[in-house]
């Protein structure tokens, strides 16, 4: 498992898939995601050792040039988000349920990574960018002290956020619709 994370997210498709390349190139690297976001964007998340985030991260920052949208790099990323991105994350019980929304991927993965630190919950999901107007959003469930504390700690970080909410007693209904 990836211990840092890095993205960058490009607002050209054929510059972000160069630039994929170039990162994988330039370090030991796993790419966790490497595809379209809409608006007709690109991100490249790429994950593995800091050390070689870093320099793939490096060297994709330059490489973007002035087609780099957003970045970032997470050295010690909280185990649940890499699964929680591909919407793998084992989700035992459902309980309350915190979303957070922001105008950015990069600001849902850092979120994310700060509300599973800040409280015990379980990360449902980390959606980026497709079919929702380029936007990141996380969904999380926990007892509802833990989901309010997760949700107000990566308010406290957050940086283009749109919204959040704290449902504390969802519907069934709801909740099978999430998973």
């Amino acid at each position: 498992m990836a211990n840092a994370v890095g993205m960058i997210e490009l607002n050209s498709i054929a510059q972000g898939i160069e630039v994929a390349d170039y990162m994988i190139k330039a370090a030991q690297v796993d790419v966790l995601r490497a595809t379209t976001v809409c608006p007709g964007k690109y991100i490249i998340v790429v994950g593995g050792e800091t050390g070689a985030v870093e320099a793939s991260m490096k060297d994709g920052v330059k490489r973007s040039g002035p087609h780099a949208v957003d970045t970032l790099l997470i050295p010690n990323i909280n185990d649940q988000v890499i699964p929680a991105i591909y919407m793998t994350n084992p989700v035992e019980t459902l309980g309350a349920v915190g979303v957070l929304e922001f105008f950015s991927i990069a600001s849902a993965i850092t979120a994310a990574d700060v509300a599973a630190k800040a409280a015990n919950i379980t990360l449902i999901e980390v959606r980026m960018g497709w079919a929702i107007g380029g936007k990141g959003v996380v969904t999380l469930t926990g007892d509802v002290g833990a989901v309010r504390a997760a949700v107000a700690a990566a308010q406290e970080t957050a940086e283009l956020m749109v919204g959040s909410t704290v449902i504390p007693r969802p519907s069934p209904k709801l909740l099978e619709n999430l998973l």
